[in-house]
């Protein structure tokens, strides 16, 4: 699954039609105002996700395999995200993870709105000198779509990262199902949001009990690498579970202390709002070797040396990865 191309190429005929006019507004107003609509954009993107399975029909195809999946969510709500932000922020770089042509969407699909709880926050000084085509947005319209062809409900996550100067500042991270077991409709779905410097927001912080070790990991994407890895942290119990946003979210919430993948599976959509909204916290996240991710416009997609995370003791988890495998991922 390769970068939006046409989605770039659209935004940058965008910004070339409106350069001349816009008048850059001074950061920390950027980040703000990126975040605030971010996270109104995030919200409509969870009612689609959740219009596209009400409707009946999920048009699912298949890109590369039976575990590689895209439906009509993925591709409404990466229209609605792209050409959402494009039009308030027309320098921004996006990044989406879905190949689609570059055509004009219906105007539903729009959401113009914002948060003004974020936008009244305060924003740290060291994002004072940030400009508008400085910033990186990645997109992830759903994830965890293999799950939620299958009823999985809630590992399903819409992901939207911000990324300046190649490192993951922002992140918007919407659960469209969350609390969908207890039948309450106006309770349905909640988003979650963060900024390094400013902390994380949307859910309540919680720890794994001190001297427990949960490792949370791919549900469908296992390989003998991966469980070997596990095996040498030698964890008290194993949460296996679709999407990258919904392990990081299991992190924070105190339902698994490290997410483990020794993979190349994941891509810098999956990993950038989630490494976000962890860092916001406290946490760290970085390839297996240790290696911290970059999210640059011209950085490869793949992350090649898979994925560790945790919201406490990283070293003690990291000291544990087998030199194997690390020798059989290539960062």
């Amino acid at each position: 699954m390769l970068c939006n191309p046409l989605y770039l190429l659209t935004v940058t005929s965008v910004c070339r039609n409106t350069r001349a006019a816009l008048t850059m507004s001074s950061a920390p107003d950027v980040l703000a105002r990126l975040v605030a609509s971010t996270y109104a954009v995030a919200e409509k993107a969870g009612t689609i996700v959740r219009n596209v399975m009400s409707a009946g029909d999920l048009g699912i195809v298949e890109k590369t395999g039976a575990n590689d999946l895209q439906t009509a969510a993925d591709r409404l709500v990466q229209q609605s995200i792209c050409w959402s932000l494009a039009r308030k922020f027309p320098l921004i770089t996006i990044i989406g993870e879905e190949d689609l042509p570059a055509e004009d969407v219906e105007e539903g699909l729009i959401e113009s709105g914002q948060s003004e709880e974020i936008l009244q926050s305060s924003f740290p000084s060291q994002y004072s000198s940030i400009k508008e085509e400085e910033l990186v947005v990645w997109v992830d319209p759903l994830d965890g779509t293999k799950e939620y062809t299958e009823g999985l409900l809630d590992h399903v996550t819409v992901l939207i990262g911000i990324a300046y100067e190649g490192k993951a500042i922002a992140g918007v991270i919407n659960q469209p199902y969350y609390n969908y077991q207890a039948g309450d409709s106006a309770l349905l779905g909640r988003t979650i949001w963060g900024v390094l410097g400013l902390g994380a927001f949307g859910f309540q912080l919680k720890e794994v009990p001190a001297g427990q070790h949960i490792v949370t990991t791919t549900r469908s994407h296992s390989s003998k690498l991966v469980n070997d890895c596990i095996a040498a942290i030698n964890p008290d119990k194993v949460v296996r579970v679709g999407g990258a946003g919904n392990k990081i979210i299991q992190l924070i919430e105190g339902q698994a202390s490290a997410y483990v993948f020794a993979s190349p599976g994941c891509k810098k959509w999956d990993t950038c709002a989630p490494e976000a909204v962890l860092h916001a916290v406290g946490g760290k996240l970085t390839d297996i070797h240790g290696n911290p991710f970059e999210y640059h416009k011209d950085v490869k997609h793949m992350n090649s040396a898979g994925v560790l995370a945790t919201l406490r003791n990283y070293n003690y988890y990291f000291s544990r990865v087998p030199d194997s495998v690390k020798q059989a991922l290539v960062p």
